[in-house]
């Protein structure tokens, strides 16, 4: 009995986050999925104009030239073959290439972390970053976790008062210095704290100033090395979170951050504000890396862990 309860509860869970999931991409869904439709009326031949078309869409919806393009050499490869007999096979041939990347930069395996889980969240200025630290916070807290925020932003006092607000409002407490004080001696502060506590998560906040690239990648390989000197391994997690909003050029900041900073997934935040929610594909094809989280809203609980199939199904369903 508890076991078919608690497989219908995790059913009625995955449910709801294929809901807000469709809700989020509405727009990139009428952007995509309806235009595909206006283009392609019931029982046309699917040929090299229709295709033409298509690149059209796809590039609107934000996946980029690249991705674009080795997704139409596929189709174009089953429709001179005459492979493709409707839009509904098209649909379904789309929607295979897009799962394809998504599910091909999501390889790593899981691995057991002996000690406390350190995550380094990084991204310029006005992302959403230190929201996303909170959110992040609350993902973990839901699932029964002991979570320490570390508010090594040091260079915005805002950055910590905001941290210190999200602290608050999802019960964790938040390590934290003077503003203009030392990164590395909070976030060392803070990774021995969750050592004597026996935390499961430290969530990590840090500067993201662009215009000085090179001392602000020096200061995270700074803290990279203070962390492994307290916890082998860490940090486990360097997330970078990008504005879905801002399309290619948010692409071409996270070139940068991935060059230096070590990334190893990414949290793509107001995807609900955009129609250009194909850049989550561009990102898994251009920059290898899998998208763990995505942002969906104002509230604590607006952050949903990112499923390649969910993504894919919203968009044409």
């Amino acid at each position: 009995m508890i076991q078919t309860l608690f497989g219908s509860l995790t059913e009625e869970k995955k449910t709801g986050f294929l809901d807000r999931m469709k809700e989020a991409v509405t727009r990139t869904r009428e952007n995509l999925a309806e235009r595909l439709e206006d283009v392609v009326s019931f029982g046309k031949e699917i040929d090299a104009g229709t295709l033409d078309d298509l690149e059209a869409i796809l590039i609107s919806a934000d996946l980029g030239s690249t991705t674009t393009q080795e997704v139409l050499g596929k189709l174009r490869d089953k429709a001179d073959r005459k492979q493709i007999r409707d839009v509904s096979e098209l649909k379904r041939l789309l929607k295979e290439e897009l799962l394809a990347i998504l599910n091909a930069a999501n390889t790593r395996p899981v691995s057991r972390v002996d000690g406390p889980e350190v995550i380094l969240v990084v991204g310029v200025n006005g992302t959403g970053k230190t929201t996303t630290i909170g959110k992040l916070s609350q993902v973990f807290r839901s699932q029964g976790k002991n979570v320490l925020l570390c508010a090594a932003d040091t260079f915005r006092a805002a950055a910590i008062d905001q941290l210190e607000i999200w602290g608050q409002r999802t019960g964790t407490e938040v390590i934290k210095t003077k503003p203009g004080g030392d990164p590395s001696a909070v976030l060392f502060d803070a990774l021995q704290s969750a050592v004597a506590r026996k935390s499961d998560y430290v969530v990590v906040d840090t500067a993201g100033r662009l215009h000085t690239k090179t001392s602000l990648m020096s200061e995270l390989e700074k803290m990279r090395r203070t962390a492994q000197r307290i916890i082998p391994g860490a940090p486990h997690e360097t997330l970078l979170v990008m504005d879905a909003t801002t399309g290619q050029n948010g692409l071409q900041q996270a070139r940068m951050f991935t060059e230096s900073a070590g990334v190893t997934g990414i949290v793509l935040t107001k995807l609900d504000g955009t129609a250009k929610g194909g850049v989550v594909v561009a990102i898994s094809r251009e920059l290898g890396l899998p998208v763990r989280y995505v942002g969906v809203g104002e509230k604590a609980g607006d952050l949903l862990p990112f499923d390649p199939k969910e993504f894919v199904d919203s968009l044409f369903e």
